[in-house]
């Protein structure tokens, strides 16, 4: 199936198209200011959808929705079509940590690496402590290019060996030098990035999201309806804005005849998004405290997110660690285990509380326990060799 991409617009102003190559990754030329570089999205000649395309099998893959993404050109490994797995109070649970590299990230780097592969990019490079660099690390060796992630030096033990194993280039540096070092890379060497190089606002790959978009597709068809509501876990907010157009979308096409709200969960340490829906400003900068959501504590939001919650009459809400790492809990006692930040749309679901909702409700669970910081520093003492020990330990366990 071939892409249906047309043109890249300003998020600022739509009237605003360039041409889709190159991919604008420093926002829209034209409507950016001094303060916001404003990012762009992907349209498409949506009258050329083919009618059966939400009819087909379900399948690993992006290549099923290849004509409502950028064109595909580097090879995946399998991503998507992960599973929607229903708590006991029927909240259900799009669990992303069946991805391939165990987070919602590979969507995305499915799409930003295959954009550079299709515009010549000699490599790719991330800033990334997290998913986004053992991602796009991942695609980036299954399309053959080298790869160069900026990761700070407290990164979870799982992410630095994924790096490492896929051949990357690990750079350990201070915060304030990764940008300018960023960009001497794309302009020198010819790397494409696949993260962020604007210092005002976060702007991020204009390809990226558009991988997002998958997500809501597949909540759709597996509830055969939209959600009413869906929580996500949002630190710059590309992820809330994919999920927001793919059900955009769906109703465009006639699939669903609904648009459900969605509801962003930052960590209370951060929460620029929140502040600038507060605010009514596209972007706000926010001190960042300590927290173990370090996935998501971002001093800075994308206008994307903002977008996101306005177009869908929902809201950006904050939760303490204490209230993600319950929500964990709740999870892995339902064979769920997803690392601190991955836990936090659940979390603001049981922190503030549904609205009257008709229909479903979603919480995006984006990547696995092992990705956790704490996960490889199990200091658990050796069980002692004697079955008192053992025989009391299994009854308090079915106990609880």
């Amino acid at each position: 199936m071939t892409s249906l991409a047309t043109t890249q617009r300003s998020l600022a102003d739509p009237s605003v198209h360039h041409p889709l190559w190159p991919p604008l990754t420093e926002g829209c030329p034209i409507t950016s200011t001094d303060e916001v570089a404003h990012p762009l999205d992907i349209d498409y000649a949506y009258d050329e959808v083919p009618a059966d395309l939400f009819a087909r099998p379900a399948a690993h893959g992006l290549e099923r929705w290849s004509p409502l993404l950028p064109p595909l050109a580097a090879p995946g490994l399998g991503e998507g079509n992960t599973p929607l797995v229903e708590l006991p109070d029927g909240v259900w649970i799009k669990d992303e940590s069946r991805n391939p590299t165990w987070s919602h990230k590979d969507r995305l780097n499915r799409v930003a690496i295959s954009a550079a592969v299709a515009s010549g990019a000699l490599g790719v490079v991330v800033s990334s402590s997290g998913n986004h660099g053992a991602a796009a690390a991942a695609y980036a060796a299954r399309a053959g290019l080298p790869c160069a992630v900026f990761t700070a030096p407290d990164a979870p033990p799982a992410v630095a060996s994924h790096l490492r194993a896929y051949g990357a280039t690990v750079l350990t540096l201070p915060y304030e030098s990764v940008r300018p070092l960023m960009r001497r890379i794309v302009d020198e060497l010819g790397f494409q990035n696949v993260s962020s190089v604007t210092d005002t606002a976060h702007t991020g790959h204009p390809f990226g999201p558009e991988g997002y978009k998958t997500i809501a597709y597949e909540i759709a068809l597996d509830l055969g309806r939209a959600p009413a509501a869906v929580h996500v876990p949002t630190g710059y907010g590309e992820l809330l804005f994919g999920v927001a157009k793919g059900f955009q979308e769906l109703v465009r096409l006639g699939v669903t005849d609904s648009v459900p709200r969605l509801y962003a969960t930052e960590p209370a340490a951060a929460g620029a998004l929140a502040e600038a829906l507060r605010t009514g400003a596209p972007v706000a900068r926010v001190p960042v405290g300590p927290t173990t959501a370090y996935a998501i504590d971002c001093e800075v939001n994308s206008y994307r997110g903002v977008l996101a919650v306005r177009a869908t009459g929902g809201a950006a809400r904050t939760v303490t660690d204490a209230q993600m790492a319950a929500a964990q809990d709740e999870l892995a006692a339902q064979g769920l285990w997803c690392e601190t930040s991955a836990a936090a749309g659940l979390a603001g679901l049981r922190a503030h509380g549904p609205r009257e909702d008709e229909g479903p409700v979603v919480c995006v669970v984006t990547s696995s326990g092992y990705k956790d910081v704490a996960t490889g520093r199990d200091t658990a003492a050796p069980t002692a060799a004697d079955w008192a020990t053992i025989e009391a330990s299994l009854k308090e366990a079915r106990g609880r």
